[in-house]
C-alpha cells in the first residue's frame, strides 16, 4: 500500500485531472473563499474516491489517521471530503477511543460542511459506545469551540425516539445567549428535527424559554408550521 504521503498525492492528482476550474470558482465563492476547490461535484469526487479505495485499499490503525490528517489539512476541500468518506467507510470497526480522533477532525479546517458530516459520524459512534456521551459532550461544551458545541446539539438528529432530550435541551439552553449563527441555527435544526417525533415537547420547550434566539425559535417551529 502507498504511504500516507503517496496516497495523498494520488488523490490530489486524480481529483485535479477530473476537475473543472471554472466550476471551482463558483464553489469557492459559495464557501466565502475559505477553501480551494478542484471543481468536482459530489457524485464525481465520490465516484473517484470509490475507484481509489478499490485500487489502493483503505489503511488501518495509525496509517488511517495519518492519511486522514493529511487529507483534512489539505487546502482543497474535495480532499477534505475524501478524508471523511474514508473514515466513514471504516468507522464501525473503530475502538471507542476513536472519539478523540473524530474530535480532532471536527476541529480541523472547520466549517459547517465537514462539521455536520462529522456530527453524523459522532452520532453513530455514540450509539456504539453510549458511555462516551456524557464525558465527550461535557468536554466539548466547556471548550468554547463553537463547532464542537454545534456537534453536541445536532449529533442526535437521527435518533428520533431514542433522543436524550434532557441533554439536547440542556446544551441548547447553555448556549442560548450565543450570537453565533451556526449555534443558533443548530439549536433550531435539532428542535425542528425532534418536533417530527415529539411535537408537544418542542412546543413546550420553546414556550418555556423566551430567551432563545429568534432564529432558533423560528427554525425549531418551521416543520410544525409548514405542516399546519
Amino acid at each position: 500500500m502507498l504511504t500516507p504521503s503517496q496516497y495523498l498525492q494520488h488523490v490530489k492528482s486524480t481529483f485535479q485531472a477530473a476537475g473543472d476550474p471554472e466550476r471551482a470558482q463558483g464553489q469557492m465563492a459559495y464557501m466565502r473563499n475559505q477553501f480551494e476547490y478542484y471543481g468536482l461535484k459530489a457524485p464525481e469526487w465520490m465516484a473517484l474516491a470509490k475507484e481509489i479505495f478499490a485500487d489502493q485499499g483503505i489503511p488501518e490503525g495509525e496509517p488511517l489517521k495519518s492519511l486522514a490528517r493529511l487529507c483534512m489539512n489539505d487546502e482543497y476541500r474535495e480532499v477534505n471530503y475524501f478524508a471523511l468518506e474514508m473514515v466513514q467507510k471504516v468507522q464501525k470497526k473503530q475502538p471507542e477511543a476513536f472519539i478523540e480522533f473524530l474530535e480532532e477532525l471536527i476541529s480541523t479546517r472547520s466549517w459547517w460542511d465537514t462539521v455536520d458530516w462529522l456530527s453524523k459520524l459522532v452520532g453513530i459512534h455514540f450509539r456504539r459506545f453510549p458511555h462516551l456521551i456524557a464525558p465527550a459532550t461535557g468536554r466539548w461544551m466547556a471548550s468554547g469551540n463553537m463547532w464542537l458545541q454545534r456537534v453536541c446539539i445536532i449529533f442526535q438528529l437521527q435518533y428520533k425516539d431514542k433522543t436524550d432530550t434532557e441533554l439536547m435541551f440542556r446544551c441548547i439552553l447553555e448556549l442560548q445567549d450565543s450570537k453565533e449563527f451556526f449555534i443558533q441555527k443548530a439549536a433550531g435544526w435539532a428542535l425542528r428535527q425532534y418536533s417530527k417525533t415529539n411535537a408537544e415537547a418542542v412546543v413546550t420547550f420553546i414556550g418555556r424559554h423566551p430567551g432563545l434566539a429568534p432564529l432558533t425559535k423560528r427554525e425549531g417551529m418551521k416543520w410544525l408550521k409548514n405542516r399546519e
